[in-house]
């Protein structure tokens, strides 16, 4: 199984330790890609750092993550997995798994990101500002640059298995998972249901979304579940006490959609 994430806003104030060395990241063949997208934001971050502000869209209480930015080749670096600390990665816990647990999290987590493409949670990065969504001066806007680098490299590591899409919309731009991937590819959208007057309304609530994908993740990581299919997928996640509503595409080769539906967001 291989599950995309998105990364987070959010990340440790710093490194620690050797910095970064792109030679040692998984998914070798984003090396170059990688490395023109570094170039890039290393320099503009150490010109303008108005126009810079304004590429990254940055407000003016993060302008410090322009210098930061200039300092990505030699400042700490930490796994991934810990550098991240948004809600979703906060409900995931990776630091509180068991061994067994943290060791499929190294193998089928993978983290989507403007400036590296896609790393595992062990590969070692440092502190960055740079979102999928940036459209640098150079490159172009980040979510099409890594397109054809993406389709190079994917559909290898997604394997022969299941492939679980727990992306945001702008990061899932970079990868479309295509014919025979995609057929065992599931997407989730997390809904809050609640009775108003009789009535049941639904609706998207971004933070709650986010740590129920991570409560999903930790708990396929713990009992060490895998799922081959999206259907055994939909069974695995009711086992553990979901309510999902599955959606089969209406053709070959394309994803199937789940919907796990809350009536508490916490």
């Amino acid at each position: 199984m291989l599950v995309l994430l998105p990364p987070s806003e959010g990340k440790a104030a710093s490194g620690r330790g050797a910095p970064l060395k792109p030679e040692s990241l998984s998914l070798p063949g984003l090396m170059d890609a990688r490395a023109a997208v570094l170039d890039e934001l290393v320099e503009l971050c150490a010109g303008d750092t108005g126009k810079a502000q304004q590429v990254l869209g940055l407000s003016d209480g993060l302008r410090g993550e322009i210098a930061k930015n200039t300092e990505l080749r030699t400042t700490g670096a930490r796994p991934a997995g810990e550098l991240y600390t948004g809600v979703l990665y906060d409900a995931l816990g990776l630091a509180t798994l068991d061994a067994a647990a943290r060791r499929r999290a190294r193998q089928s987590l993978l983290v989507f990101s403007g400036l590296w493409g896609a790393v595992r949670v062990g590969d070692r990065i440092p502190p960055y500002r740079c979102a999928m969504g940036v459209k640098l001066p150079g490159l172009g806007a980040l979510g099409a640059y890594w397109r054809a680098p993406m389709e190079a490299v994917l559909p290898e590591a997604a394997g022969g298995g299941l492939v679980l899409d727990l992306r945001s919309s702008a990061y899932a731009a970079a990868w479309k998972p295509k014919g025979e991937v995609a057929g065992r590819t599931a997407t989730v959208r997390v809904l809050h249901s609640q009775v108003v007057d009789g009535v049941e309304k639904r609706s998207v609530v971004s933070h709650f979304n986010k740590a129920t994908k991570g409560r999903i993740v930790r708990s396929l990581l713990e009992t060490g579940a895998a799922p081959r299919t999206p259907a055994a997928l939909v069974e695995v996640l009711r086992d553990l006490g979901h309510v999902v509503e599955a959606q089969p595409p209406a053709s070959a080769g394309r994803p199937w959609a789940l919907d796990v539906v809350v009536t508490e967001i916490h």
